[in-house]
């Protein structure tokens, strides 16, 4: 191990001083070393390097470890002093959570959206409460213990991104010595410094997150930030920590079993439970036989709503509903409720339900600055990949949905269909991680489009994220807005199953499109291009100089020859000639909308009609009803929908 003159010193003092004092004398001891602010904290975010610097030489951290930390946990982003969805504040996500835990409504009873989606039960508007957050545990409140150990006030470390940087420092020091480990030049050495730092309660959560800060610190990373600022980190291929600090952090083990979630993630297995709990009452999900009854096809990205600790509670309530997966922000930490096989309640479409699962990320749609860590995108982008491959999923946003690309599977009840995870959801960086960049497939003449704004830099404005009317947080987003033609100063594209007037608010939808989506091209005129959507010509700027979309090729359906229009469908149901005795034929019920003669859209999948009949919580009269009917899934709007393999042609996009 490699270490200076001093740090060695203080190390060593700081073992024997726990000889004698314990616990509380590592705060004493910390005074001299952690009690004045370095002189960059004062500085600018112009200088965020040059305050890590600053930062790394004021307390003996490893530059390099306190970058790939901050990195895992904004990317380095600051978020002009905004928190976090669990009130984390500046580049090194520290956090300050009492006003972030106030009450929200409960993600799934909000709205009219029945989450289980299937008409053939009664639908399930739950009523559960998110209980009261009795105590915030250590890892929310980690800002208030940065300014006791660098004698900063709170709202500096908030607000001040060179400030916020010391503190987690601080930090980190803090960490290192109360582990009794030196105060190391070498990066090697706070393996176990950078597991407690995540705020984990235990040893498999933490070492999850350490091992993310060293990949990071193996790979290197180069970015410019939200504020401007040009950040880098030198890539260290041959770093290799010392893992044996893990069983020294007092990190308590925690158990995968039951879990279906890849190695390289935190899991431990909470069950929803499966209950009756009065006549034709049970919850809160359906058993099954996936794969083998059935595909699954999808994977659903939702936001919490509400705290982790309060949505745990609901998930494990009978009355209420569920969904496969919870992941939680500060660490990425991942829940399993549901297993794959089963169908949890999540989706407020029942096709959807029967063939995806569902992931809750820790948030909230309408934060006034709703951004979410690193570790959580990794970490979700890991377990998403997982069950991609397991279950044949394709990697597109087709198949890996937002809840808002979740169609209503009724006319009626497309209006309270539910809009998370949001308009701040970087879509673009989770399919990066994913290993499925959006690129440009083909040349100008390819016939689609992929949406793919700069996240950083396209900045629609948004109203309604903490007052109706209100103009929300100027922030990056996924989305992009469409007119009704090649300019601003047309109207925005009207939703006709809405029925609303189209604006601004971050809830609406109705004339929005997010990055990974594809569509063909319906037409250009100098900076704006024409997507055909929801049976219209929409546009949106797509300047040669900043472009909003990439060109793509695929295929594309279209009415057959005769046809003026067809129907268009929120779910993939059978024939009514295809449900057995004792099994209700569920109507086809189309939307309503129309897929015109002349328009294309791109094709996500070719699928059979399936329905699952699943409406008592006795086991023995589930089935899935197959049927001989085809669908094609499309992108239609924001959100996918489906159209009869025997009412459309296929045929290539380009020409």
């Amino acid at each position: 191990m490699r270490e200076s003159a001093i740090a060695t010193d203080r190390a060593a003092g700081h073992r024997r001083f726990r000889r004698t004092a314990g616990a509380v004398g590592c705060a004493a001891l910390l005074l001299p070393l952690l009690g004045a602010a370095p002189p960059d904290a004062r500085a600018s975010a112009a200088g965020l390097q040059s305050a890590f610097a600053a930062a790394a030489a004021e307390y003996h951290v490893p530059q390099s470890v306190l970058l790939a930390v901050s990195y895992l946990q904004s990317r380095w982003d600051a978020h002009a002093g905004a928190p976090s969805v669990t009130g984390g504040y500046g580049p090194m996500h520290l956090t300050d959570a009492r006003t972030a835990l106030a009450e929200a409504a409960p993600h799934h009873s909000e709205g009219t959206e029945d989450a289980r989606g299937d008409s053939a039960r009664p639908p399930v508007h739950p009523e559960a409460k998110v209980p009261e957050n009795a105590a915030l545990p250590a890892r929310l409140k980690t800002l208030p213990k940065a300014a006791e150990l660098t004698g900063l006030p709170a709202e500096r470390l908030r607000t001040d991104p060179a400030a916020n940087v010391a503190g987690g420092a601080a930090l980190l020091a803090a960490a290192q010595q109360d582990l009794g480990e030196p105060l190391s030049e070498d990066p090697a050495d706070w393996y176990g410094a950078v597991a407690r730092f995540s705020g984990a309660d235990d040893s498999a959560t933490g070492a999850a997150y350490a091992n993310d800060v060293f990949d990071v610190l193996r790979t290197g990373e180069e970015r410019t930030t939200d504020a401007g600022q040009q950040v880098a980190l030198a890539a260290q291929p041959a770093l290799a920590p010392d893992l044996a600090q893990l069983t020294r952090t007092g990190l308590r083990p925690r158990a995968a079993d039951g879990t279906e979630c890849p190695k390289t993630v935190s899991c431990e297995w909470i069950p929803a439970p499966y209950e009756e709990f009065g006549e034709g009452d049970y919850g809160n999900h359906d058993t099954g036989n996936r794969p083998v009854s059935q595909s699954i096809r999808y994977i659903v990205v939702h936001d919490t709503e509400g705290a982790w600790e309060g949505v745990l509670n609901l998930v494990q309530d009978p009355t209420y509903v569920s969904w496969n997966y919870s992941l939680r922000s500060t660490d990425g930490h991942i829940a399993q409720h549901v297993k794959a096989k089963d169908v949890a309640w999540h989706a407020g479409n029942w096709y959807v339900n029967a063939k995806s699962v569902g992931l809750e990320h820790e948030g909230f749609l309408a934060s006034p600055d709703a951004w979410y860590t690193e570790a959580m995108y990794r970490s979700s982008a890991r377990l998403v990949a997982y069950l991609a491959k397991k279950y044949g999923i394709p990697l597109d946003r087709q198949h890996i949905l937002g809840h808002d690309n979740v169609p209503g599977p009724t006319a009626g009840t497309v209006g309270g269909m539910h809009t998370d995870p949001g308009p701040y959801w970087d879509w673009g960086h989770y399919f990066a991680l994913l290993g499925r960049p959006f690129e440009s497939t083909a040349g100008k003449n390819g016939g689609l489009v992929t949406i793919r704004p700069d996240y950083a830099t396209n900045q629609p404005g948004y109203t309604g994220c903490v007052a109706k009317g209100e103009p929300c947080a100027a922030h990056g987003s996924s989305a992009v807005r469409l007119h009704s033609g090649p300019g601003e100063s047309y109207p925005l594209i009207k939703d006709i199953g809405l029925g609303t007037t189209p604006g601004t608010g971050v809830n609406d939808l109705s004339s929005r499109v997010s990055t990974g989506q594809q569509y063909a091209v319906a037409g250009r005129d100098g900076d704006w291009t024409a997507i055909w959507y929801l049976g219209q010509k929409a546009w949106f700027k797509n300047a040669r100089k900043n472009p909003t979309a990439v060109h793509a090729t695929g295929l594309v359906v279209t009415p057959k020859n005769g046809s003026a229009s067809i129907p268009v469908y929120g779910r993939a149901y059978p024939e009514a000639s295809a449900y057995p005795a004792g099994v209700p034929a569920q109507a086809l019920s189309p939307l309503p909308y129309k897929l015109p003669a002349d328009q294309r859209y791109v094709v996500g999948d070719k699928v059979p009609g399936e329905y699952y009949y699943a409406v008592t919580f006795g086991e023995a009269s589930h089935q899935v009803v197959a049927a001989e009917d085809l669908y094609y899934e499309i992108q239609f709007g924001h959100r996918v929908a489906f159209v009869r393999a025997a009412d459309v042609r296929v045929a290539r996009s380009a020409g």
